[in-house]
């Protein structure tokens, strides 16, 4: 209809994160980007690790306080993250519009222990949108992740939201503000009619008919550091036996944490792996998962430095 589309509350509420990828960037070939961009997600999240609370239980506070629908899935499984990383990834990226491309994991498996551990190991959980373009290859993910303790990102807490992007001139930014809210979405979308009533909008601002179909980099070849957790048989041989089937699979340990639990002799250990392919990881895991010791399944959680 001759009529201009803008979207800038689609994608993490107040935070002019859309404009800037598409202007005061634009002289820059993005090389990734990740961000909190689920208020609710971060909300229960960070409840779990300041106040020991398990998700289920901040899970009714979300949706009592009106942060979480009455069906949650969108939230807490990711979908919602998925969809504005899609269009995140489109504009910094130059490519389609492809949700169905999102790698997704939600939030909902993530246990007590996994926030007490990562915070021992220096570590805090946040679930992450990640979009990388590597050897002409996109790489699009959400899930929970490991981001050391010293990171911007391990710091936004609550219902706020932050976008990290990294541009080959001008390094690392950080966008950081509401997610979502009444004001902050209103901010948003006045921002694009005034926009629209200045005469400032390009008739094809986002280049539409420039984007490409990318190729996508399959799951088991992405690279990245690993949390396991394993409630194992408190025996000896069991972390050899663990270490065996890892040099097996070309991974080592930079890091390991055991306690014994229970009085059956059961112990919780997490370990923190090398850099490693996924499908290495999966394999590794699904080998140790077949040994008698292993009392549950085995948790696996990305680890990201955000260098």
């Amino acid at each position: 209809n001759n009529v201009h589309l803008l979207f800038e509350a689609a994608v993490a509420g107040g935070i002019p994160i859309l404009k800037s990828l598409e202007q005061g960037l634009s002289a820059n070939k993005i090389e990734m980007l990740a961000g909190i961009i689920n208020g609710t997600g971060n909300f229960i999240l960070t409840e779990m690790r300041d106040k020991g609370r398990d998700f289920a239980d901040v899970l009714k506070e979300a949706q009592a306080l009106g942060y979480a629908e009455a069906d949650p899935t969108f939230d807490v499984e990711g979908i919602d993250a998925a969809h504005k990383l899609a269009i995140l990834a489109s504009i910094a990226f130059g490519c389609e519009l492809q949700f169905d491309k999102v790698s997704t994991e939600g939030i909902s498996k993530i246990e007590g222990e996994d926030v007490t551990f990562a915070t021992e190991l220096g570590y805090s959980i946040k679930h992450l949108g990640i979009a990388k373009q590597i050897d002409g290859k996109m790489q699009m993910r959400v899930h929970p992740t490991l981001i050391p303790k010293t990171r911007l990102l391990a710091n936004v807490d609550g219902v706020m939201n932050a976008v990290l992007v990294k541009g080959n001139a001008v390094g690392p930014t950080l966008y950081y503000g509401a997610g979502a809210g009444d004001e902050a979405t209103a901010s948003a979308v006045i921002a694009d009619l005034v926009d629209i009533i200045k005469g400032t909008v390009s008739d094809d601002i986002l280049g539409w008919q420039s984007f490409e179909a990318m190729p996508h980099q399959a799951v088991d070849e992405i690279e990245s550091i690993f949390y396991l957790r394993l409630l194992a048989t408190d025996k000896p041989g069991v972390l050899a036996d663990i270490t065996t089937i890892f040099a097996k699979h070309n991974i080592s340990v930079e890091a390991v944490i055991q306690k014994q639990i229970d009085a059956q002799n059961n112990a919780h250990i997490a370990i923190i792996t090398n850099q490693v392919k996924t499908g290495e990881i999966n394999a590794a895991v699904d080998e140790i998962q077949k040994n008698d010791f292993i009392q549950e399944t085995v948790k696996i959680i990305h680890v990201e430095t955000l260098d």
